[in-house]
């Protein structure tokens, strides 16, 4: 499936389950790269709009460029009180963006989506001299128990988990990104809680999981409903992220 379509049937799951973004990013942006209100972001891959969120509560003006229609149709709903927030119908390849018009390119949960080469041509067009790039994940702490069954249920079920994986953005892959820029990386603390529909909501919202009607689905729901009995307090389990931004000048 090209990946620009890949969460067009899961975009209700999407809005309710995927994990947001800690505010402490705001934060960090100001201290490390002096991130003003006035200041012009580009969210790329900004599905529905969680990332973008963020910063329009910081005064920010953001162009979310999403080129999966049902995405960002959702943005455009959730995000629809905030003046400063512009829907573009884009791709980190062609963004229909202006030339040298960007402060701030944030990319949350969407780098490992994009063809590399043709994206950095394309972010050094859009960028103003000394902007800044923000590549954003949230990695399940896979240390703790519930996350190692959870790896252990998704690598049981997955139809390309592995392939599509943002793990396999290396190090290296992010220093060529950059360069001949250097960059930095934080790791901040994020949670959500969920009770058994939230964890099979959570679940299915991942585009390499089976969905609803998949032949598979009722065999992962039973999986799933094991999984959330082993582990729950008081009806409750916990997804706990590391969420990793790299940060640094991509112009």
């Amino acid at each position: 499936m090209n990946y620009k379509q890949r969460f067009s049937d899961r975009v209700e799951n999407y809005i309710k389950y995927r994990p947001g973004y800690p505010d402490e990013i705001i934060p960090t942006l100001q201290l490390e790269i002096g991130l003003m209100a006035n200041d012009i972001i580009a969210d790329i891959g900004s599905g529905t709009g969680l990332s973008a969120k963020l910063f329009l509560e910081n005064g920010n003006t953001v162009y979310g460029v999403e080129p999966n229609e049902p995405m960002r149709k959702a943005a455009e709903g959730l995000l629809s009180e905030y003046e400063n927030f512009y829907s573009i119908h884009g791709s980190s390849e062609s963004t229909n963006l202006k030339d040298n018009s960007i402060d701030l390119i944030v990319c949350a949960q969407a780098f490992h989506w994009f063809d590399r080469q043709k994206t950095k041509q394309e972010f050094h067009r859009i960028a103003n001299n000394g902007a800044h790039l923000a590549l954003i994940w949230n990695d399940r702490k896979e240390t703790e128990p519930f996350q190692i069954d959870y790896e252990k249920l998704i690598q049981k079920f997955a139809i390309d988990y592995n392939e599509i994986s943002h793990r396999n953005i290396t190090q290296d892959i992010i220093e060529d990104f950059y360069a001949p820029n250097k960059f930095k990386k934080f790791v901040l603390n994020y949670e959500q809680h969920f009770d058994l529909d939230g964890l099979i909501g959570r679940i299915i919202s991942s585009s390499y999981m089976p969905n609803q009607n998949d032949v598979n689905f009722p065999q992962l729901k039973n999986a799933i409903v094991s999984l959330f009995d082993k582990y729950k307090q008081n009806e409750i389990v916990t997804f706990a992220y590391n969420t990793i931004i790299f940060l640094g000048k991509i112009k």
